[in-house]
């Protein structure tokens, strides 16, 4: 009982120094600018098709002549795709009010991040490159978002279309622009590689403070169940079978990129979902920003061997 003051003090101080550190990030000032050009396209004529060219020209490759544009604009399936998005995105301002939270974590931990345009598109659902962003620019294919049981994706594995929806576009662009803020992995190990991919995780975790863990993994919620429940067991398998240090390029396609489910070659294996090593990675990096006092730069650069030794992780039992 005699610790009880110390314990209130310390809980005290917490949930000062957050909410302090919440109130900052509110206040950063940002502008979020989403330029339509999904719906610029849809309503271009011969008349003006120069002046949207002109506007746009890192859209419009100088290979293809300007017939090609013109029939793009009356072909059936891009009438279709344009019918979808719309109906999905006519209101675009809750994702507004989710970027600008966005931008203000990003402006907050990292002083020389510049908001970004938001271009949004219709990629022909091209949902390998949904979001591609450069220093000013983010290019957002809005037809890579409409749901993960939309038509248009009956014919994309599922483990890719469950990803396919609204609530991921935002995730998708902090993705995307947080990337370029982590220190790509130092050497060809396992646990570099898990660590790196947790990192993302971590950051995104920190820039995306409404959205829930599954969201941040691309995980459904029973996903989430699952690497939760099974930690202490993904765990001891990477341990026992010598996975850390390992170079086996075998392992990335095994555990790190996204998959229908990990591959143990156990029968469990079905069961499971993939990326569970970027799941473990980010476990870790949760674990060493917990259990040490060190600038987010700082622990962004250091290696996963780095961060491994020093982390004190211990899975969830």
């Amino acid at each position: 009982m005699k610790y009880f003051p110390l314990v209130l003090f310390v809980l005290f101080f917490s949930c000062t120094s957050e909410k302090k550190v919440k109130e900052e990030i509110l206040s950063v000032p940002v502008k979020v600018k989403i330029d339509r050009f999904d719906e610029k396209f849809a309503a271009v004529t011969p008349a003006n098709l120069q002046d949207l060219k002109a506007k746009y020209p890192f859209l419009f490759p100088t290979q293809f002549h300007d017939s090609i544009w013109i029939q793009k604009t009356k072909d059936t399936l891009q009438k279709e795709l344009e019918k979808e998005v719309s109906k999905v995105f006519s209101d675009f301002s809750n994702y507004e009010a989710e970027l600008i939270l966005l931008y203000q974590h990003l402006n907050y931990y990292f002083s020389d991040f510049k908001e970004p345009t938001i271009i949004t598109l219709i990629s022909d659902v091209d949902y390998r490159n949904r979001v591609v962003a450069t220093d000013s620019l983010v290019l957002v294919g809005l037809d890579n978002f409409l749901g993960s049981n939309h038509y248009f994706y009956d014919e994309i594995q599922r483990y890719i279309a469950k990803n396919l929806r609204p609530k991921q576009l935002t995730p998708s662009i902090a993705e995307a622009l947080i990337v370029p803020y982590i220190s790509p992995p130092k050497t060809r190990t396992f646990i570099d590689l898990m660590v790196y991919y947790g990192k993302i995780a971590y950051l995104k975790e920190l820039v995306l403070p409404l959205f829930d863990a599954s969201e941040i993994m691309g995980y459904t919620a029973e996903e989430m169940d699952w690497a939760r429940a099974n930690e202490a067991e993904i765990w001891r398998y990477f341990v026992e079978r010598e996975l850390l240090y390992s170079t086996d390029p075998k392992l990335a396609s095994r555990f790190i990129l996204p998959a229908p489910f990990s591959k143990f070659y156990l029968e469990l294996d079905n069961e499971s979902p993939g990326m569970l090593g970027q799941y473990m990675g980010w476990q870790i990096v949760k674990a060493f920003a917990q259990n040490n006092d060190i600038d987010l730069k700082q622990l962004l650069a250091l290696s996963g061997d780095e961060i491994y030794k020093n982390s004190k992780f211990k899975p969830r039992k």
